[in-house]
């Protein structure tokens, strides 16, 4: 069987395959990004991220599946032997290597624009993993070329960003509806595409200057 089944890549894929407002790598980095520091939250509460963020609503399962993987993350990244079992949602290796890059590219920056939407404050090492994290949100591969190292950089960069879920979900957690994003108030979250290409955005200032 292949391994996307396991990973929830088929159901994912499946489940909101007439959503396009963004791939579901990176939907799934904006989830993982909310859960290693929230709470996990219901459909409700998903739907007014969405929102929140601009994104039209996906339909009632695709809503079901994204609150039940949420949940599965949030309680496996409070427990520390589980978090170093969180994988991003990407194609597993039958895919082209080409694919499983554009997939890591976009949770990287769904990840950056969920933890962006949590608005805390990053101590000097953490900055580093995000700064690390931008860089693989602003891959640039070519179709024909590849990427440089080939499987062995893939699997670096994999590795990577599994990691820094668990490193970062050290804090206290806080319930997703009490988020400035959905009281109103201007939390600035832009697009992962929008953060990958934007340095110096008012999400990853305020992550990194909020005392």
């Amino acid at each position: 069987m292949s391994t996307d089944y396991l990973s929830g890549w088929h159901d994912w894929t499946a489940a909101f395959a007439h959503w396009t407002d963004v791939s579901i790598s990176e939907l799934h980095g904006i989830m993982t990004g909310i859960m290693t520091l929230c709470n996990a939250t219901d459909s409700e509460g998903w739907a007014s991220v969405l929102q929140a963020l601009s994104f039209e609503l996906p339909d009632e399962a695709a809503m079901e599946l994204l609150s039940e993987y949420a949940e599965d993350v949030s309680f496996a990244l409070k427990d520390k032997d589980d978090a170093y079992g969180y994988e991003p949602l990407v194609p597993d290796d039958e895919h082209d290597l080409f694919e499983r890059v554009l997939a890591l590219k976009d949770w990287a920056g769904g990840y950056i624009t969920g933890i962006g939407v949590a608005q805390i404050a990053l101590q000097p090492d953490e900055k580093e993993l995000i700064a690390t994290l931008m860089q693989i949100a602003a891959l640039r591969p070519d179709e024909e070329e590849g990427l440089e190292g080939g499987e062995e950089m893939w699997l670096h960069l994999f590795e990577f960003a599994r990691m820094v879920p668990p490193a970062l979900a050290v804090r206290k957690r806080q319930d997703v509806k009490s988020l400035a994003l959905l009281k109103g108030l201007p939390a600035h979250a832009k697009t992962a595409q929008e953060l990958a290409a934007d340095k110096n955005s008012h999400i990853i200032d305020a992550m990194a200057n909020k005392q």
